[in-house]
């Protein structure tokens, strides 16, 4: 059965057009559920709702769950709570 670690490892790859940076580190996965080898449910938010980049960001993360050998992904987007830098990403950009 595929894992939560290899999921993550997975996201890890996909960058932010817009940042250069993993989604994964940016803080943008709040939750990834696995069912089972076939079928994952992923949610997450944007730094903004108005994100230009969130269709091209779906696009990459369903490609790398078919990496994965993942094909059913469903990726649900929250605001709620809004986006906030996490503390480690603040550190590594010098805030």
């Amino acid at each position: 059965m595929i894992t939560k670690q290899e999921v993550e490892a997975h996201l890890k790859m996909v960058i932010d057009p817009e940042v250069g940076l993993d989604i994964h580190t940016m803080g943008l996965i709040r939750e990834i559920n696995v069912k089972d080898d076939e079928h994952i449910h992923i949610i997450m938010t944007y730094t903004t709702p108005m994100c230009p980049a969130g269709a091209s960001i779906q696009d990459a993360i369903r490609e790398a769950m078919l990496n994965l050998g993942v094909e059913h992904v469903t990726i649900e987007v929250t605001f709620d709570p809004p986006w906030q830098m996490p503390d480690a990403l603040k550190v590594m950009l010098g805030f």
